[in-house]
């Protein structure tokens, strides 16, 4: 089969490697039919010393089922299904709380043992707990529009979703959004299916805050920095956010948001952080009685209400794929997406 491989910064080869096998007789293999490049896998494209042994990439996909193992029964050959970007068995105790991502039997995808989801084929381990079926739809049939819509239920719509959840978006709040990337324009979409009462987007790409204003964003703050802090405590008259979502990762971000959370508001992160230290007192978190939440979304615990969703037409959220390419082509989906000539891209194996 064909799969990605990352050797250093930059450095996206497409290979030719034996196929997946069974394992486990709680894996599966699963034919893929939508891939795509994320966002936080430019964070090693642009930092991964080089190596000699490359590194599988992705951790997204929705695919058919070709062949189970033994101990599998939620799902079968045939089957057309959505993996989540991180695999649980999803009985534990931490995956019925609805935390998949913290499943002490689960893991990621994107290494030696594992393999990335860029590929042709892929292994899916504790396929019963990691894949979701699609009922009534045949991919082979399927439009792009609506292939692209269950795909990014495998992560980025339902990471956006998670940083609304855990900020507690609701009815009558404010909510900003830091960062104009696909997890932003999704955390967009959803605090208005939560039901938020004004929605600024904090993004300067034009193309990209388009579409957060047809998802919902009442406002746009292009400036950042203390710029964008003004703004938006101007637009709030001196209050602040209820809830600010932040789906950047950086240091400038987090600062942006506990500059413009509202005292007992909530700051939620998706953005993996690209940092190891962040300030929680007084001039930050403290002195507002401001709360901090979010982490890896277990989209998992989304997947099957999403899927209705998407189904009913209540939702579009694959609009933010504005790409589709070839596998062969996974270097210059990278390529596009790191040069923001991409807001995000498929891949088409």
């Amino acid at each position: 089969m064909r799969a990605t491989f990352m050797y250093g910064a930059g450095d996206v080869r497409v290979e030719t490697v034996p196929d997946p096998v069974l394992q486990q007789p709680t894996d599966a293999i699963v034919r893929v039919v939508r891939a795509c490049v994320c966002g936080s896998d430019l964070h090693p494209y642009h930092s991964m010393p080089a190596s000699q042994q490359g590194n599988p990439m992705g951790h997204e996909l929705v695919g058919v089922v070709e062949e189970t193992g033994s101990a599998v029964t939620n799902v079968r050959r045939g089957d057309f299904v959505v993996a989540p970007f991180a695999f649980s068995d999803n009985t534990c105790v931490f995956c019925r709380e609805g935390f998949q991502t913290a499943c002490p039997q689960g893991g990621w995808y994107g290494s030696p043992e594992t393999g990335g989801l860029q590929a042709e084929l892929a292994r899916i381990p504790l396929a019963d707990g990691s894949l979701v079926v699609v009922p009534d739809v045949d991919p082979a049939t399927a439009d792009d529009g609506l292939l692209a819509s269950l795909l990014s239920l495998s992560d980025v719509y339902l990471t956006g979703h998670h940083a609304a959840f855990m900020g507690e978006v609701g009815p009558g709040t404010t909510v900003t959004v830091v960062g104009d990337g696909a997890v932003g324009l999704s955390a967009v979409l959803a605090s208005r299916q939560l039901g938020a009462e004004r929605i600024i987007l904090m993004g300067r790409h034009t193309s990209r805050t388009d579409l957060g204003r047809e998802w919902g964003a009442t406002d746009v703050v292009a400036e950042r920095g203390e710029d964008g802090v003004a703004r938006v405590m101007d637009l709030t008259d001196g209050e602040g956010s209820h809830v600010v979502l932040e789906a950047v990762g950086l240091m400038p971000a987090y600062e942006q948001s506990y500059g413009i959370v509202r005292p007992g508001g909530i700051i939620s992160r998706v953005g993996v952080p690209q940092y190891e230290k962040a300030p929680v007192g007084f001039g930050s978190l403290f002195g507002k009685n401001a709360r901090l939440a979010g982490g890896p979304a277990p989209v998992r615990a989304y997947q099957e209400a999403a899927i209705g969703q998407v189904l009913a037409g209540e939702i579009e959220p694959g609009k933010v794929f504005d790409a589709v390419l070839p596998l062969d082509d996974t270097a210059e989906a990278y390529r596009l997406m790191d040069s923001r000539e991409a807001l995000k891209v498929a891949l088409r194996p």
